[in-house]
């Protein structure tokens, strides 16, 4: 999606560590316009596959997730990295490792909410190393709901995520896929 490559280059900052700092537009100020414009790319992508749900991982991927789901009309169910006082009950769970924090979470979705009869669409942020998504894909295994695909916003596609969860035969579609980024060479697409 060419408005998401040109916004990245245009705002994006490569950080050390394979970090790439979009802030300004993704994650802790949201650009609801593009939300908007990115929705309607993952409707054109998977808007005749049934989805019933969209399902994403706190914290970053719920404004993106939430703004599809108005797209879809669809609920939209978020993973939570710890069980707080309100969840209760029989939950389904994986464990990831958040690069980006080098710390394991738990997550979970109470299991009121995925079912058999339901078609997902996963939604996040980004997709590197491929354990938060692959966490995700697992939590919907174990519901026994088809897994439609998975959307990404931004996916460093020099990284092992991509390939890992194509592997499996799951449907990735990326608005941006980064072939290579260094603080002093820039960004470069695929």
């Amino acid at each position: 999606m060419k408005l998401m490559e040109d916004r990245i280059l245009r705002e994006g900052r490569v950080l050390s560590g394979n970090i790439l700092k979009v802030g300004s537009f993704l994650n802790q100020q949201m650009d609801i316009e593009l939300f908007e414009k990115m929705a309607d790319e993952f409707w054109r992508l998977f808007g005749d596959c049934g989805v019933t749900k969209i399902l994403t991982i706190e914290a970053s991927g719920i404004g993106i997730a939430c703004i599809t789901g108005q797209r879809f009309k669809c609920p939209v169910v978020f993973a939570k990295k710890n069980r707080s006082s309100n969840v209760s009950g029989d939950v389904f769970s994986s464990r990831v490792h958040s690069y980006t924090h080098n710390k394991d979470y738990d997550i979970i979705v109470p299991k009121e909410y995925l079912n058999t009869s339901d078609r997902v669409l996963i939604i996040d942020d980004f997709l590197a190393n491929g354990t938060a998504l692959n966490g995700l894909i697992g939590i919907v295994r174990a519901s026994g709901a088809c897994i439609v695909g998975a959307g990404i916003a931004i996916e460093k596609a020099f990284q092992p995520g991509g390939d890992m969860i194509r592997k499996q035969g799951i449907r990735v579609e990326s608005l941006a896929r980064i072939k290579s980024m260094s603080e002093s060479d820039g960004i470069e697409f695929c």
